[in-house]
Parts: structure tokens; sequence; C-alpha cells
């Protein structure tokens, strides 16, 4: 698809978010925004403002924003944004929280992801690449309840940091990813991981479902494209379905509040320029073929561009490719 002028009431009744939100991350948003800045802004949105404030809270709230990865700027323990923020980060830390205050973080956790794509549609709509890729990074996070510097393989069940440690350490190979774990032999991840019988079963399921998806893909025009054309690149997604029944299922998100759908984007952009040139978000079951166009360079020369798979709900299984355009001049023969 090309990116289209920003409709912002469209966006809001599109993900059923209102329009002050909408209007808020059109404002808050920069090319420069990292991940705290990110989260801020995610935490401003107008759904949290109604987050109840109760006696007591206020001393709880601060002493969790007083444990969490990114500071609050003079922070009012009462204010709903700022309670937002703070259950948000204690989701990703998987610092528990009880009661009233885990009833408010599920609240939140349940609209996360609504905001979080229409975040990622009005990044897109500017043309922003990294800022981009980072909110969809940031989705994955609501869902798995992990920081994106975590190890992946916090998303296996019963797994802790130090047996992610161990993993890595793992003499011989080290094992930082899912599918280095998945490959090993029943007997081995047994004698790796010492988990029991019941627990170990629950890994190996997590593993079924875990997204093992080939991507291929094709720029369709060939060698003649020129200066300002439209480009059409020709993706198709095959997921391996071997050990699943013919439904992939909800995501194994054990720290998400209620069975959630996988969610793709397809994504193409320019990493030099840091620009977002097409996006695409895609349904994946088995297999799915997805169009993407975008303007070729206005002036001639190859040209490199990066495609990404990213995931909405887990860490570890996107890809990115670069491929190469050349550009001939637009008045050539």
């Amino acid at each position: 698809m090309y990116l289209k002028p920003l409709n912002l009431g469209l966006i809001a009744s599109y993900y059923y978010i209102s329009y002050t939100t909408i209007e808020r991350f059109s404002s808050m948003l920069t090319q420069k925004t990292k991940m705290k800045g990110l989260l801020e802004i995610l935490a401003s949105a107008s759904e949290y403002a109604e987050l109840p404030s109760r006696p007591g809270e206020e001393d709880f709230i601060e002493r969790l924003v007083r444990h969490q990865r990114f500071s609050i700027e003079k922070p009012k323990f009462g204010d709903p944004h700022v309670k937002a923020n703070a259950l948000l980060q204690a989701h990703f830390s998987r610092h528990n929280v009880v009661g009233n205050l885990a009833a408010d973080q599920r609240e939140l956790l349940l609209s996360a992801h609504r905001l979080l794509q229409a975040m990622v549609d009005v990044i897109s709509s500017n043309g922003w690449l990294t800022l981009a890729l980072n909110a969809m990074e940031l989705s994955q996070m609501v869902t798995q309840g992990m920081w994106d510097r975590d190890s992946v393989l916090l998303q296996i069940p019963h797994f802790t940091k130090e047996l992610a440690r161990r993993c890595q350490e793992n003499e011989g190979k080290a094992i930082e990813s899912i599918f280095d774990l998945a490959e090993m032999s029943v007997d081995e991840m047994r004698g790796l991981l010492q988990l029991s019988n019941s627990q170990l079963q629950d890994a190996i399921e997590f593993f079924k479902r875990f997204p093992n998806v080939d991507m291929a893909y094709e720029v369709r025009e060939g060698d003649d494209i020129r200066a300002g054309d439209n480009v059409t690149v020709q993706v198709t997604l095959e997921r391996d379905m071997t050990n699943l029944p013919s439904e992939v299922g909800p995501v194994h998100a054990s720290r998400y509040p209620k069975p959630k759908e996988e969610g793709w984007w397809l994504v193409i952009g320019d990493s030099s320029t840091n620009q977002l040139l097409a996006i695409k978000r895609v349904a994946l079951q088995k297999r799915a073929r997805v169009k993407l166009e975008f303007t070729a360079a206005a002036e001639a020369g190859t040209k490199d561009y990066m495609i990404y798979l990213m995931s909405d709900s887990y860490l570890g299984c996107d890809q990115e490719y670069e491929f190469t355009v050349d550009v001939k001049d637009a008045g050539g023969e």
C-alpha cells in the first residue's frame, strides 16, 4: 500500500479509540522518539484517564515507579497516566501487582493493542521507519510481559532469567533463540532445563505454536523501474504447520489477560534515510500472499531497501532482508 495522508478521525473510529487520543499521538510523536517516549505517549491516552485513584495507592505507585526501567519526570502519583505508565513498566519487568491494581493493569493491557496499532498508523503516515519498528516491538512486549532487551527465552513457560542464562551459557553451543532450543531432542532439553515432565511438555507445546515462517519476495517490475515509478513487491509467507492442527490458534502469552490472535506487519523501508515506504497489516494462518507498493527513488542508480516481517505478539521471530532496485533515469530509453 502507499502511505496515505493522516486522517485522525478515520484512525480513531477504526480502532474504537477517542479522537483526543489519536490527536495526542499525532502531536507528541516525533522521528526522534525513543522507547521511553513511546511508553509515555501510550500511557497518555485518554482511555487511561479514568483509571481510579484509591486511598493509599499513591505511595504504592511511587514505590513502583522508583523501581522501573524508565523514570517519569516530575511524577504526580495520583495522576492516572502516571499510574498507567507504572503498571505497564511493572508488566514488562514482571513485577507482580495484586488486588485492585492487578484489575487496573488488566484493563489497561486490554486497550493497549488497539492504541498501539493506531500509533503505528500515525507513525507510518509520517514515514518514520525506526520508530514504527519500535512501536511494533512495544506491542510484542505488551503481549509477552517482558522488555525488548530481555532474553527471548523468557516467553517459554516456566522459564526464569536464571534458566535463560543457563541456556545462553550451554557448553558446546549457546542457546539464544527459541529455534535453538526447539531443535534439541527431548532428552537434551530435559538435561539442560531440569524441568518436570509436565513443565517440559508445556515448553514443547509452546515450541509447536511459536511461528516458524518462511518469507519469499519478488520485485515485480524487473528491469524496467525508472525514477519515480511505482514499485510492486510480491511477498509470500508460508508457515511451518508440521506440529500444528489446521488452525494456528491463539498466541501463547500467559501474562496477557485474555486469548489473543496473532497479527503481523509487513514493512518496506530505506534504512539509510530512516524512511518507511510501505506497510501492510497481515493475518497469517498457513500461507499468505501480500502485495506492497512504493515509489522508486527520484534519481537513477542502484538503491537498497529493507523488507521487514514484524510480529505483534512474539519476540524473536521478526525477519528482515535487504533487496536492491536498479532505478533507471526517468527520461531514458
